[in-house]
């Protein structure tokens, strides 16, 4: 097991792990032990009592954080020439089709989400084993799949984020920066958290919200009472 450094020890020891706190209380306190030297993201881990290995327990979903991601997101708009202005007038870093299709298959991968037309998809398939394990394979489920490329372009800028349970049933989702407001970071987990009981399936029994922390990179999680959610 690695050893704990000075500053992990002292973040640890700011945090009582017997008690659980409210969204704000622990945006706080995520804020008050993080102290690495530059501006951490700050996650949330939400375990569910689902079965991912079930179709019908599978939850995945997108949501729009209302203060944003706090991250320069990097997105690409592969369209047909007719599109291109409006791709670029959103806001889109790169634009374009078939000269981005070539470098992606020479491993080009530099962005963080991919917008496209329905029109264009049947040229990504192929391009599936590069792009799919990288969580970059547009989908019409989270909106990367549009005619209307503007506002997707937008959405993704503005803080639209998807998310999905992992194989352990925890989903895993950035809210923010630690340089965020408590206040803030707070309204994005919350809003996050709603979506998600949104989907609840219909076919899980018992507690569907079974945990959730709150966390910094490289600090301890903190436990929310998932009774003030």
């Amino acid at each position: 097991m690695a050893k704990l450094t000075k500053k992990q020890k002292e973040a640890k020891a700011k945090i009582d792990v017997n008690t659980t706190h409210d969204l704000l209380s622990a945006s706080s306190t995520v804020k008050e032990i993080t102290s690495v030297n530059f501006d951490a993201s700050v996650d949330l881990a939400i375990r569910l009592g689902v079965d991912p290995r079930k179709a019908n327990q599978m939850v995945r979903g997108v949501v729009t954080l209302p203060n944003g991601t706090g991250k320069d997101v990097k997105v690409l708009a592969l369209v047909t020439p007719d599109k291109e202005a409006e791709a670029k007038e959103a806001g889109a870093d790169y634009v374009g089709l078939d000269e981005y299709l070539t470098k992606i298959k020479g491993g080009w991968t530099d962005v963080d989400v991919i917008v496209t037309m329905p029109s264009v998809m049947g040229k990504l398939g192929p391009l599936g084993r590069i792009l799919g394990p990288r969580g970059l394979m547009p989908n019409p489920k989270t909106g990367t799949v549009t005619m209307d490329v503007a506002k997707a372009v937008k959405d993704v800028k503005g803080g639209k984020i998807d998310f999905k349970v992992d194989k352990t049933g925890i989903v895993h989702a950035s809210i923010g920066k630690v340089s965020f407001e408590a206040k803030k970071l707070a309204e994005n987990a919350n809003e996050l958290i709603k979506t998600i009981v949104k989907l609840k399936p219909s076919t899980v029994k018992g507690a569907y919200i079974k945990s959730i922390y709150l966390s910094s990179t490289m600090s301890p999680g903190i436990a929310i009472d998932t009774k003030t959610v």
